[in-house]
């Protein structure tokens, strides 16, 4: 049996709940953190789009002030232990890396490289 590495979590440790049918704060912030992501991402689809000058730059404006709520959110539930990661093999990501630098040497020569 081949075994698989088991992934390390990054993570803080999870601050507790009440178990309960109510929502409780985790609920809330994963909504409210689910809510800034589909706005983002609707604001940079608008922004694609967008010919008039004062409307875009106001809706980057918008766009900007939303990206910082949903960053503020997901530092505050990373904090609270309520959401985590998994860890990548140092040796996976630098041959990520080098892949992506062969590429942009191919694809763009006069450009300097990744750094």
């Amino acid at each position: 049996m081949i075994q698989q590495p088991q992934s390390k979590k990054i993570q803080n440790p999870a601050t507790q709940v009440p178990k309960t049918p109510q929502m409780n704060d985790r609920d809330y912030l994963n909504d409210m953190l689910a809510t800034e992501k589909y706005l983002t991402t609707s604001y940079v689809q608008a922004l694609h789009e967008m010919s008039h000058q004062s409307l875009y730059q106001e809706m980057l404006s918008i766009f900007t002030d939303t990206s910082n709520q949903q960053r503020e959110l997901f530092n505050l539930m990373f904090k609270k232990g309520w959401y985590n990661f998994d860890a990548e093999d140092g040796q996976k990501l630098q041959q990520t890396h080098q892949q992506f630098s062969q590429y942009q040497q191919e694809q763009f020569p006069s450009q300097t490289t990744l750094q």
